[in-house]
């Protein structure tokens, strides 16, 4: 999706033809990406940000998945009185809150505008379990966030994004792609998740990155931590994705899962190698 800077209301209404056409080609779940209704760190948010579930952009994507009945997940900048967060929220097919993530591993640069998230969660859906993270938490130490939402009996983590590369990047030279496929596919591997993480595409107007170009590249991981789909690259490449997900039952619990990783492979549970198979 095309995220313009500080343009919450094109965002908005953009956000919600992708929300129907998903639902019009047969998608049970739509996720969109990081920070939509203004854009990654941009100074806008500090007027712009409201609460949710109630404030005024979160309503309006609640409506738009009550009418459309399908499930919504989507970043979005959040007012909670004086403090602003970046946060992420998981809407069922009612428009009602599944679950409301705050980021826990904002960038440095972005920590101006954010404050600190305090929450992690999984929600139980029609189709699976849930989890919801934000672009950077992705690749905390260890992918901590990402193997906690595993542990927490996560089948799917779906994860609103804004991924952006100097403007003068070229993807010939230097393709894009690799720190999310070795963040995502050893922690997908290990638990037997899914994992999709969902950029949006644009040049970023405002804030710490301002000039610099969202350039999408979209990716789901499957259980065998190998990429079954990525989006294509460039500040103009939007596209909407379809893929069928069928969610497996959990082979583990607990400190099963280190005896599963033991038996699997040598590799050591904080994940930090190169998973299965070509990624």
């Amino acid at each position: 999706m095309q995220v313009l800077g500080g343009a919450l209301e094109a965002n908005l209404v953009r956000a919600e033809k992708c929300i129907a056409q998903a639902a019009e080609g047969g998608a049970d779940l739509v996720v969109l990406p990081e920070a939509l209704e203004v854009g990654w760190t941009d100074p806008a948010a500090a007027i712009s940000a409201a609460p949710i579930p109630n404030g005024a952009s979160c309503a309006r994507l609640r409506q738009s998945a009550r009418q459309h009945r399908i499930h919504v997940c989507a970043g979005l900048t959040e007012r909670s009185g004086p403090t602003v967060f970046n946060a992420a929220v998981l809407l069922d097919r009612d428009g009602e809150l599944l679950l409301h993530h705050r980021k826990l591993n904002e960038l440095e640069l972005g920590q101006a505008s954010y404050a600190q998230g305090d929450r992690l969660g999984v929600a139980h859906a029609e189709f699976g379990t849930l989890g919801v993270m934000i672009c950077a938490d992705a690749f905390a130490r260890g992918q901590v966030v990402a193997r906690t939402l595993g542990m927490m009996g996560a089948d799917l983590i779906i994860s609103p994004c804004a991924w952006a590369v100097p403007a003068d990047h070229d993807p010939i030279t230097e393709p894009y792609g690799q720190l999310w496929r070795d963040c995502y596919g050893p922690v997908a591997r290990d638990f037997r998740l899914w994992i999709a993480g969902v950029s949006n595409v644009g040049r970023i107007r405002g804030g710490p990155w301002a000039g610099r170009k969202c350039i999408g590249c979209s990716l789901l991981v499957g259980p065998d931590g190998v990429p079954r789909l990525e989006g294509p690259y460039g500040e103009a490449a939007e596209a909407l994705l379809f893929a069928e997900v069928e969610l497996t039952p959990r082979p583990a619990r607990g400190d099963g899962w280190e005896s599963l990783w033991n038996r699997d492979s040598d590799q050591s549970v904080t994940g930090d190698s190169t998973p299965t198979g070509s990624v």
